[in-house]
């Protein structure tokens, strides 16, 4: 009789099916340690030292967030920001789910296009748009001093005036940001089936009450995500208000700030300015996390 050899399955043999999803997901992982916790872990690290980039690291603790606390750029910085942040969240957001809605109406033709003029601004270069804006709010020949000239109003300075500079500001960020969040509005809005709306109408139901009663408590989740980014995107925003306006402490947010907040290169205080930055965003990603998406089912709150 001939002996069979029977052969031990490898280790990757026996191990294969439970390790292979792990290495298609690691990738992601790899890139998330190397390019954004690494180098927030450094960031918190080097917040806490003094450093001018080249010698020796001196441990100094908070006192750099206590620098921040007393420097009067950085906290005219951070009001700027507060402003611009908020106005995204009640100005972007509104009109972002008024454009998704007119969208989403059956009376609207040519769509796919509309959508397409929508996005247009977020793939547009930063730099194009703002030296295109420059022109338009130039104080003397300005298409929006010009309009206003045509209606017997004075050419107003908007980007030299202390009153109208953020206003500004504001106006292009409304413009780069409202059809990019509309989108994700829309796609919640197109989820809805149309048959809710049509019973809604049989109980008498009008269309407004339709909106607010079906509609709204329906895109949710997507109010939520558009509420998120609007935020983290105005609280990280610094180029618009650099090539409008310039390094002027009127309009300049903390994004900016922290790149001009300590004197003789101190990394240690730019970092402390950077990881400040980053408080406001944790702590509403966990709100938002904590109390609003763990309460949505079917795209409304419990």
């Amino acid at each position: 009789m001939t002996a069979v050899t029977v052969q031990r399955p490898t280790w990757w043999q026996r191990n294969q099916r439970r390790l292979a999803p792990y290495f298609f997901i690691a990738p992601f992982y790899i890139l998330f340690i190397v390019f954004f916790l690494g180098p927030g872990v450094f960031a918190l690290y080097l917040s806490l030292h003094s450093w001018n980039g080249i010698g020796p690291l001196k441990f100094v603790g908070i006192s750099n967030f206590k620098e921040l606390l007393t420097d009067a750029v950085f906290l005219k910085a951070l009001r700027n920001t507060a402003f611009y942040s908020g106005a995204s969240l009640f100005v972007v957001t509104p009109i972002s789910l008024l454009l998704a809605v007119a969208l989403n109406a059956r009376l609207v033709r040519f769509k796919d296009t509309l959508r397409t003029i929508y996005f247009t601004p977020i793939v547009t270069s930063s730099v194009a748009i703002s030296i295109i804006f420059l022109v338009l709010y130039n104080h003397r020949s300005g298409l929006l001093n010009t309009l206003l000239g045509y209606m017997g109003i004075d050419p107003i300075n908007w980007l030299g005036s202390k009153q109208w500079s953020k206003f500004a500001v504001l106006g292009l960020v409304t413009w780069r940001w409202a059809g990019f969040n509309a989108i994700y509005f829309l796609a919640g809005l197109q989820t809805i089936p149309q048959t809710l709306y049509e019973a809604a109408m049989v109980d008498g139901s009008t269309r407004l009450g339709a909106f607010f009663r079906i509609a709204l408590p329906l895109t949710l989740p997507g109010l939520v995500v558009a509420f998120l980014f609007a935020f983290v995107f105005a609280w990280n925003e610094f180029l618009f208000a650099l090539i409008l306006t310039g390094r002027h402490s009127r309009t300049m947010p903390v994004a900016l700030a922290s790149l001009m907040t300590s004197q003789g290169n101190q990394v240690g205080a730019i970092c402390a300015a950077t990881v400040a930055m980053m408080v406001p965003i944790v702590l509403l990603t966990w709100i938002i996390q904590r109390y609003l998406v763990r309460g949505l089912t079917f795209g409304a709150l419990k």
